[in-house]
């Protein structure tokens, strides 16, 4: 035997001295102190959430004001994806969210009567403008929108369509569709799809001096107007309301319903709906808190 090991033996014993003991007892509790340490690290990182949103609630700056007040008050993350509000609701119905956060009610009623999700919650909402060149070629300007967008078509004027099947997106379709103008076949001469966010559309209708239906917060938000504003308002067809979603955990265990479910509450509850309502650009309120409790 080493004497090392011969001196450990020594320490074990009945009338070792009681410094051995405690350092052994000391090394073992820093050693359990650091296994628990990094439990609670690894139980602290889980504390996040995936959420499938739309484009406009992250560029319109929102969740960078709401979901730091939802972190600080609950200790849970949330990870925003932006998609349109269709792309949003098939990651979600792929199991890849927990929650979606989006702004095209039938579609967000159809979600939930396909099993997705239990119930779908009111949370804000806001408008939609259609925007356009000062000059106003087409004539658009006034406060109904089926009419302007049937004059910007009537007079060949470009138009840029999100084409992304957006919440914006089906709300442009129906207002083409209002306006008694087919978009799918034949397209208006300045008809053109970009395939993208709320954000890219307004740059390139402000890079081509472009018609383009926005919803008012990315708008308020939006820097790079060029010659555009805001032409159309008011129309009742343009009420944009927003919808929360828990991913339903018996389509996909995996989700972190009982997370996601935290947010959603939070949203809603008088906290949420004061930190939305005090969310302004330039002193301009954005989104409207509406949550029914």
């Amino acid at each position: 035997m080493t004497p090392a090991a011969a001196r450990d033996e020594k320490d074990c014993g009945p009338g070792a001295p009681t410094h051995g003991r405690g350092r052994r007892l000391a090394m073992a509790l820093a050693m359990a102190a650091a296994a628990l340490g990094g439990v609670a690290g690894a139980w602290a990182q889980d504390r996040h959430i995936v959420m499938a949103s739309t484009t406009s609630t992250e560029q319109s700056g929102l969740f960078a004001h709401l979901l730091p007040a939802f972190r600080q008050a609950t200790g849970i993350e949330v990870r925003v994806v932006a998609l349109g509000t269709g792309q949003a609701l098939d990651a979600a119905r792929r199991g890849d969210a927990d929650i979606v956060f989006v702004h095209d009610r039938a579609a967000e009623e159809k979600f939930v009567a396909e099993g997705h999700a239990t119930q779908r919650r009111d949370v804000m909402y806001n408008d939609f403008v259609v925007i356009g060149p000062k000059a106003d070629a087409a004539g658009a300007r006034g406060r109904d929108a089926a009419v302007a967008l049937r004059r910007i078509a009537a007079a060949g004027r470009p138009f840029v369509s999100r084409g992304d099947r957006s919440g914006t997106h089906a709300a442009e379709l129906r207002l083409w569709q209002d306006a008694g103008v087919e978009v799918g076949a034949t397209r208006p001469a300045g008809y053109r799809e970009c395939g993208c966010g709320m954000g890219p559309a307004l740059n390139m209708a402000a890079a081509t001096n472009a018609y383009v239906l926005a919803d008012r917060g990315t708008w308020l938000a939006f820097r790079n107007r060029g010659e555009l504003a805001v032409l159309v308002e008011g129309d009742s067809r343009l009420f944009n309301p927003y919808g929360v979603m828990v991913v339903n955990p018996a389509r996909h265990p995996h989700v972190k319903a009982a997370l996601a479910q935290q947010f959603a509450d939070w949203v809603v509850s008088p906290a949420g709906q004061q930190a939305i309502a005090s969310y302004r650009i330039q002193g301009e309120q954005l989104f409207f808190p509406n949550a029914r409790r």
